[in-house]
């Protein structure tokens, strides 16, 4: 494997010129998930310690890493230093989507997004859209940032809420149809579960040009083939997110190699998937 090069951007990039970038250079589609359960990790590896090795050892076939803040909060006192320590050892060409999930209004919300992106240094953020349009503008006001937006989880209770018939529309379609109108600084995108394939065509034939996030293949179940050819068009970009098939293939002292070994045969099978 290359050693781990830092490459400084000159000029500062949006989200999507980041992303479009490391897809081409690593010909990648696949977001690594960084969700590091101290109980899950080999033995005598530190939560720094192990994200910094599935970093290197997949940073070439990626195009963005995906730290999930619940488990760095859970750290207690040195939880938000480690996750700004994980987020700095990410290549400065590969982009960090903070899957946070944040969701509220006014000064909390204005808080949220200094924390994500100016204390933090994410390039992209996860947010609900529950409390509506003001609860998300301090974040889009970032235009430079990527927001994604919760539209259809993957998880089994999505349903209760989110496949509510709308006058004729399920929500979650409701809420894909709120964003797209929202874009006017063109750094939107959603997040749709790989659990539900069939709302996922029906998401991305809406909105063709939608940057989607795609969580739920491997240990939930939802398949790659279909996220491939349903989430990703000409113009669209499908980021297809795995975690714990990539991070925990190993829970020995190999963990970083056979990460490495998980991430380069997903990376080779999306890429066959586009090829058809």
């Amino acid at each position: 494997m290359k050693p781990l090069i830092h490459t400084a951007s000159i000029v500062p990039m949006n989200f999507l010129t980041k992303i479009t970038g490391a897809r081409r250079h690593n010909q990648s589609c696949l977001c690594v998930g960084l969700d590091p359960e101290p109980g899950k990790l080999p033995a005598g590896i530190g939560v720094f310690e192990f994200c910094k090795g599935i970093i290197d050892a997949t940073y070439d076939l990626v195009c963005a890493y995906k730290p999930n803040a619940a488990f760095f909060e859970a750290l207690r006192d040195d939880g938000c230093s480690t996750l700004k320590k994980v987020i700095n050892t990410v290549p400065n060409n590969i982009p960090v989507i903070l899957d946070a999930k944040r969701g509220d209004i006014g000064n909390t919300a204005k808080a949220y997004a200094r924390s994500a992106f100016d204390e933090l240094g994410a390039n992209a953020v996860t947010v609900n859209p529950y409390m509506g349009f003001d609860s998300l503008e301090p974040f889009i006001e970032y235009s430079d940032k990527g927001i994604f937006v919760l539209c259809r989880t993957s998880n089994p209770g999505a349903a209760d809420f989110q496949s509510l018939d709308c006058g004729g529309k399920p929500l979650y379609q409701v809420v894909a149809d709120k964003v797209e109108s929202w874009n006017r600084q063109g750094n939107l995108g959603l997040v749709v579960g790989a659990t539900q394939p069939d709302e996922l065509k029906a998401i991305r034939d809406a909105h063709p040009t939608l940057p989607l996030l795609i969580p739920g293949v491997g240990a939930q179940g939802g398949s790659l083939e279909l996220s491939v050819k349903y989430g990703n068009t000409g113009d669209g970009l499908g980021i297809i997110n795995v975690s714990r098939q990539i991070i925990y293939a190993s829970s020995g002292p190999d963990f970083a190699a056979a990460a490495r070994t998980a991430a380069l045969k997903l990376r080779d099978e999306i890429n066959r998937y586009l090829a058809e």
